[in-house]
């Protein structure tokens, strides 16, 4: 699953483990409205990036694909992830808020679709049987080809563990908070243990990384931004991060992070500045 060390372009890929390839470095879309994030997938497919990350929460899903439409690109060359949002848990919901999702999209099928969070507020008595039903509407779409993948964002060992009981099909990714000073240890062992590629969601945190004066001074060292040394070090973590930006020269300057590699003790580093980044979220406490 690892392979950050072949990384050498925004066109390069990690290979999940049914064989489908997706880009090593997104473009996230969070709190970008439908304008703004059209333009955003605008400049950065434009920039050479390929993989595009939103979700039904995120409000976009129609200027997310209006700029993939107004791209001129292929199909195949975009790779398009989606969330299922929260209070469509269960079979047939997510049926539905599936189709509505591509409606908005304007796409006949998805490259990934994840279950934006494990245990939402609408379902915590009874998450467990919820979750079955979303799985096995997720499994059903994807045999049928409506999508190429399928996996999870926020899910804990626990989580999947339960996941597991009813599912004939792993999830593929579990999309995490990754950023310096949170590692999430024992759930990215877990995924890598079982085949599950690990994607970065907030690779900058809450954006108090940029204040940060370690991270100030690799800046200086590697003559790298802050946010190029936050990516970098994602991907020799062996993660797939997703930036999220509407500004075209901080897109671009996030795809120019393949001609340097950080050193290990400086990866150690990175990885403990506790709070620069705010705190990893709890699934299972969360008010989502």
């Amino acid at each position: 699953m690892r392979g950050e060390e072949y990384m050498k372009s925004l066109t390069d890929t990690f290979k999940l483990y049914n064989g489908v390839e997706i880009p090593c470095v997104g473009l996230g879309t969070w709190q970008s409205p439908d304008e703004t994030a059209k333009n955003a997938v605008l400049s950065a497919l434009s920039l050479g990036y390929r993989l595009i990350d939103t979700a039904a929460a995120y409000g976009n899903e129609r200027g997310v694909g209006d700029g993939i439409k107004s791209s001129g690109l292929k199909r195949e060359e975009v790779f398009v992830t989606s969330k299922l949002r929260n209070a469509a848990h269960g079979y047939k919901a997510t049926l539905e808020a599936f189709e509505g999702s591509m409606e908005r999209l304007g796409l006949e099928y998805l490259d990934l679709y994840l279950i934006h969070w494990p245990k939402p507020v609408q379902f915590r008595t009874h998450w467990e049987e919820s979750t079955a039903g979303t799985w096995a509407a997720f499994e059903e779409l994807y045999k049928a080809g409506k999508i190429r993948a399928i996996g999870i964002s926020n899910f804990m060992p626990h989580h999947i563990e339960t996941l597991m009981k009813t599912a004939t099909v792993k999830p593929m990714v579990n999309q995490l908070k990754l950023c310096p000073g949170i590692t999430q240890p024992e759930i990215v062992k877990y995924c890598n243990e079982n085949g599950i590629l690990v994607e970065a969601y907030s690779p900058f945190g809450t954006g108090t990384v940029f204040g940060n004066e370690e991270m100030k001074k690799l800046s200086a060292k590697y003559g790298k931004s802050i946010g190029q040394i936050c990516l970098k070090w994602s991907l020799q973590m062996g993660w797939l991060p997703l930036p999220k930006s509407a500004n075209p020269m901080r897109i671009k300057e996030n795809g120019e992070i393949f001609d340097f590699d950080l050193t290990a003790e400086d990866m150690n580093i990175i990885a403990g500045l506790a709070g620069s980044c705010g705190e990893a979220p709890d699934p299972d406490n969360i008010l989502f």
